[in-house]
Formats: C-alpha cells, sequence, structure tokens
C-alpha cells in the first residue's frame, strides 16, 4: 500500500498542535482499497482520532498530569497526546504502536512541532492511551496492558469517544469533550469524548 498523502494541519481540539494528516475527505479504510489485511494495518496514523484529540486538549489544560513525569503513549498513533504531554512539561515522552509506521509518523510529527518523542515501552509514571477499544480482540489486548502498567504503579489516562468495547467499569470519567472530527471517518461532525483515569 503506497503511503497517503498527508499535509501539515492543525488538530481541531488542539490548535496548537499541527500534524501530518490526510486532508481530503476519506475514511481509513478508503486508503486500503476497502478491505483490512493483517500483514499490513490500514494506516490509523494518518487521522488524528477523538480519543487522541480529548487526551491532548485535556493534557495541555491540565499540565500538572505530565510535569516532571516519564509518560508514554500506548498505541501512539499520529502521537498527538505523546506531543501534548511533551509540549506540557514531560521530562521524557516515549511512543509504541503495533505498526511501526505509527511510530514513524509520531517521530515525524514531534519534529513538527519541535518536541521530543522516544520510540520505546517502558511505562513509566503516566501512561496515556486515546482511542485503543475499537475491536473485542485489541480491547481485550489493550485491557491487560493497561491494567498491569496500573498495577505497576503508572496513572493510566484514556480518551474514549464511546467505542462499543471501551471497559467503563474500570475507570472514572475526569473530563468530556465535544470533539470535531471527519465526517467521512465517523460518520458525525463531532463525537463526545471523554478522558478517563483507571481506578
Amino acid at each position: 500500500m503506497p503511503r497517503p498523502t498527508t499535509a501539515l494541519l492543525p488538530v481541531p481540539l488542539a490548535p496548537e498542535i499541527s500534524l501530518h494528516l490526510i486532508g481530503e475527505p476519506v475514511g481509513l479504510f478508503d486508503l486500503t482499497g476497502g478491505e483490512f489485511r493483517s500483514d499490513e494495518p490500514p494506516p490509523f496514523w494518518a487521522f488524528v482520532w477523538a480519543g487522541g484529540q480529548a487526551l491532548a486538549r485535556y493534557v495541555l489544560d491540565h499540565p500538572g498530569t505530565v510535569a516532571g513525569k516519564r509518560v508514554h503513549d500506548l498505541a501512539t498513533g499520529s502521537g498527538v497526546a505523546a506531543i501534548a504531554a511533551a509540549k506540557a512539561g514531560a521530562a521524557q515522552v516515549t511512543v509504541s504502536d503495533i505498526d511501526p509506521a505509527a511510530v514513524a509518523a509520531a517521530l515525524r510529527n514531534a519534529e513538527a512541532n519541535r518536541v521530543e518523542l522516544e520510540p520505546g515501552g517502558d511505562p513509566g509514571d503516566v501512561v496515556l492511551a486515546g482511542d485503543v477499544f475499537y475491536s473485542p480482540t485489541v480491547a481485550e489486548q489493550m485491557t491487560a496492558l493497561l491494567r498491569k502498567a496500573r498495577r505497576d504503579s503508572a496513572e493510566v489516562l484514556v480518551g474514549d469517544p464511546g467505542r462499543g468495547y471501551f471497559p467503563d467499569r474500570l475507570f472514572e470519567r475526569l473530563a468530556t469533550y465535544v470533539v470535531p472530527v471527519p465526517a467521512a471517518l465517523e460518520e458525525a461532525e463531532t463525537l463526545e469524548t471523554g478522558v478517563w483515569r483507571m481506578r
């Protein structure tokens, strides 16, 4: 699959951050010929998802959440939450994703925002995860990873727009945002999106 064409665009809910994103009104699977091939993930990183936007806004508005701490953005996608953490004064921000192209995109986006991110998987003091509960299998894997990070004393913050597999019983809501999203991607122009802390 050829690399999607992106442009440096401001994040709707966090315009102090700009990302290399798809600018045209297309859906995720439009970029893969309408199908998902497990050997090559669709370019999730070419969009800024509602959960990541909400996390970014929350972190920018509440810098004490991450200031001076080691932060890990799990399933980073475009890196929006990680970039927000770096801008909010985190001591170190690492990113990981099952798709190496996402990690590369997050690092490229960090450079465009003049902040530093590092690839890595150490949960650190704070774990961020935006929009990670989008299928039963992924939700189960993410829940296990986030619970382990919480047991290891990390604070776990999640941004989720009400995806069907979000285990809300494990979390307490910190904030709610109405997040602008591309209609071609979400079949809506806004999504009410929560930022949650794992209990």
